[in-house]
This record gives C-alpha cells, structure tokens and sequence, in this order.
C-alpha cells in the first residue's frame, strides 16, 4: 500500500476502487505501529479507525452519497475537541479531560467522512516552538530523530512527514504550524484570521491563533480548506468567504506578480544555509515571471517581544480557569485553604507554561501595563500597518520560515530567549492576521528547509497560486525514516 499519496489522489483512487478506505487506513494504523515508538507523534491513537473505514467502504459499495474525504486518515493536534476522546494539551492538567463536544473543524470534517487516526503530541497548552514542553516527553524529527521536529504542532508535522496520515490539523499561535512543518518538510497554513473557526481550540491567546492544515502539497492544503473555512455561529470571529473554492485556478501561476523579500527576516543570525535556500527561491520565481525586490519592514525587529508579551498576558487570562475545581485531576482539598491549594494543584503545569502565566500575570498590571502590554499592542498596530502598506506595493511577501536549521533535543531548552528568537520570522502573520504558507523547500545537512510566502488579508486563494508555484520548482528527497 502507498501511504505516499496525496489527499487529492487517495480520493480518486478511493472513487475508481483502484483502494479501500480500509485497506489504506488499516496499513496507516501498522505505520503508525512500526514507527511511532521512535517518533512519538501521537499521545493517543483511534482503535475505531478500521471499523470506521470500513462503514465508508460500504457506503460506497451501495451507492450512498460520501463525502469529499472518502475516509481519508487524518491526525489532530491534542487541542483540538473530539466528542468523547481525551484532550490532553500535553499537560498533565488535562490527563483525564474528555472532550464533550466536537470542534468545529471535526464536525466539518466528520461531515465529509474523514477518519481521525488519532491525537497529536504537542508543546504542553501548545507554548513551545520545539515540541519538548509536551508533558508526555518530546516527538522526534523523522529526518533525524536526534533533532527537534519544531512546535508546537510538532506531532501534527511528524506524523504527516513520516507517512502516519495523510494530513493533519494544528493551532498556530505564532508558528505553531509552519514551525514544525518547516522543519519536518510539509506544507504548512496559517489562515487569514477567521477564515476557519476556533470553537473547540483549547485557547492560549484568542486574538491570534488559528488552526491550519499540515499537509504533503499545496493543493492538498486547498482542499481542506475548502471543507474548513467559513462562517459558524458559534464563533463570532469568523468571517464569510462566499463559498470560495480554494482549488480552482490553483496554476494559475505568478506571472508578473511583486514580491518583496523581507530584509529583517534574513538578517543577523540566520544560518547561511537557509539564506541561500532563500534567495535560490526568490530566482526561481524570477525565472517564473515573478519581479521581486528588497522591502524593509523595521518593525518585524519589535515583533518577538511585543507577541510574548501579548500572548503571555492572554495565556495569563485563559489559563486561570485550570484550578483544579473546574478542570483538572483528582487531589484532596484535605489541608488546604483556597489560594494555597490552587498553587499547589498548578504545580501540575511544565515549567514553560508556569513561565508564562507568571509573565502574563506581570505585564498588565497596575503599574507596568504601560511599560509592556499597552507598548505591546502600539508594536502590533504599527506592524500590521507597515505589512498592510507593503501589500499596496506587492502581491506577497518571502523569507525563510525559520531563519536556522533544526537543532538538536535539548540544545535550546534551558534558554528561552534563544528559543523565542527562533519565532521571529513567523509571529508578524498572527499579529497582523494576514495568512501565510509555508512550503518545503531544500534539505541541508540531511535537515530541511522551508520557505514562507505572506499575502494581504483574505487573499488566502492567491496566496495558495504562488505556493503552487513555487512548490512546483522543487524536488526532494523521501523522508529517510
């Protein structure tokens, strides 16, 4: 069975019989079985996945009506609802929590028969760029298992590099997908903020996450997204896209189109490598029709710090209702008066998440709320007004979608600043809300590479035309795992 295949030919080979949903997602399971234990991509795997499979066989058997997704197996980064399955956030907090109610996206996705295989590891509360603040121990890189496979969908990245799914859904906060998928070598999306509905993502900070897809190409991403994206009651943050079909004229390639190269994105402390991937990218779209040119944008070097202290402060907020009386695990009150016992039931949380509730108790308080949040919110407002200036000039913006190369377990996870800086290239997209892709492009040192493209809001359909292209320059080689 070729577990290879891209979501776009698994649905025709399903349609013209040449597979079975049952076959394909039984030999997805055994993959997953053989490969897993080394990989740790997943904290929990669907033991219905079969059975389900082959309800889509039969229904497809008798002539009934299936959905766009003909059983195809897809991953779910552990924040994310489904109805009756534990949602753990890779914490220990949320050991036992089972979800009782679908997230929008599962029930879209459910509705076009799609088969969840499982829960993804990931940074504990999805705080983390490297997967290793997952409460349940890190997943691996599967190009080289002694490297971080990036975060804090790590686990969603893994499982669709190493062929455990076809595709998966993560969260990104401030790279969360396109982190991971950059350095596992699959494409990854952020939307344009709203486009796809956040009820049933478990939050860290509302006024900038989304979910977006993790997958083997472009086209497949666009078809998710046409089943993903869209309006839903029950998130007021939405926004309509009438219907769009994200698919159609994908190859429409980018002839004549401007794009900016984005100087700060490039600049001190990115690894040569990843430089010169950049700017090998950047002539292939020139030999493409494309005109592209240096921009600078002064205040991505302002980014990190302003959407640490903003996240922080929103991660502060959302993170309180974890006391351990309405969310939590079993632990006597016996001995304890109210504020001693939530402080100890806490001591639950991983050292990053405990960091950063510290910090966002500490940023907008009386007295300092000035000196960092309100400062916070005036960078966020000049950036997105510098990135939506820059649309008015060019169709897209590129860089590197993390400005070095993966780096080993354990190398980082003592310095947080370090850790942080490796974020810099991906948090304007959240901040500013504008969507933007990342597209693998090379491998160095046996390590892979991606490239970022970044479009004006709502331009989600253009921004997949130059992914398509630029994805279509490049050929590389087989996950060695």
């Amino acid at each position: 069975m070729n577990l290879k295949i891209s979501a776009l030919d698994f649905v025709e080979e399903v349609k013209n019989g040449n597979i079975s949903a049952e076959d394909f997602v039984s030999a997805t399971i055994d993959r997953i079985n053989q490969v897993d234990e080394k990989l740790h991509a997943f904290l929990q795997v669907n033991s219905k996945a079969i059975e389900q499979a082959s309800q889509i066989d039969k229904k497809i058997k008798s002539g009934e009506k299936v959905g766009d997704c003909f059983g195809m197996p897809i991953s779910i980064k552990d924040n994310i609802c489904i109805k009756h399955s534990k949602t753990t956030c890779g914490s220990k907090m949320l050991e036992k929590f089972v979800a009782p109610y679908d997230a929008t996206v599962i029930s879209r996705l459910k509705k076009q028969d799609a088969i969840f295989v499982g829960k993804n590891n990931l940074d504990e509360f999805a705080m983390g760029l490297t997967t290793e603040f997952s409460a349940y121990g890190p997943s691996r890189n599967p190009w080289n298992t002694d490297y971080v496979p990036g975060g804090s969908s790590g686990g969603s990245a893994v499982s669709v590099s190493a062929f455990e799914c076809i595709a998966s859904l993560g969260s990104d906060t401030g790279g969360s997908v396109r982190n991971p998928a950059s350095f596992c070598s699959s494409v990854g999306y952020k939307p344009t903020y709203g486009l796809l509905s956040r009820y049933g993502l478990i939050s860290y900070a509302n006024s900038i996450e989304q979910i977006g897809p993790i997958t083997r190409t472009v086209k497949d991403t666009a078809f998710l997204l046409n089943i993903l994206s869209g309006l839903d009651p029950n998130d007021n943050t939405t926004i309509d896209n009438q219907g769009q079909d994200y698919l159609s004229g994908i190859d429409s390639g980018i002839e004549g189109k401007k794009i900016g190269i984005v100087q700060e994105m490039m600049g001190e402390g990115a690894d040569p490598e990843v430089v010169s991937a950049t700017k090998d990218a950047v002539s292939k779209l020139e030999r493409l029709g494309a005109i592209c040119e240096e921009v600078s944008i002064e205040m991505v070097k302002y980014s990190v710090a302003a959407y640490y202290t903003i996240t922080a402060t929103e991660a502060g907020s959302n993170l309180a209702r974890y006391d351990n009386l309405r969310y939590g695990y079993d632990f006597s009150v016996e001995g304890f008066e109210f504020n001693s016992y939530i402080s100890k039931a806490r001591t639950k949380f991983g050292p990053e998440v405990i960091r950063r509730m510290i910090l966002g108790g500490f940023v907008p308080s009386a007295g300092h709320a000035g000196k960092y949040f309100l400062k916070a919110l005036k960078v966020k407002s000049k950036l997105t007004k510098e990135i939506v200036s820059s649309f008015k000039k060019y169709d897209y913006l590129i860089a590197p979608t993390v400005p070095i190369l993966p780096f080993k377990i354990g190398e980082k996870i003592d310095d947080p600043v370090a850790l942080f800086l490796v974020d810099i290239n991906t948090v304007a997209s959240n901040l500013t809300g504008v969507p933007s892709i990342s597209v693998p492009y090379s491998i160095s040192k046996g390590l892979p590479i991606g490239i970022q493209l970044l479009a004006n809001h709502g331009e989600d359909k253009s921004l997949l035309q130059a992914a398509r292209a630029l994805e279509t320059t490049v050929k590389l080689p087989e996950v060695p795992i």
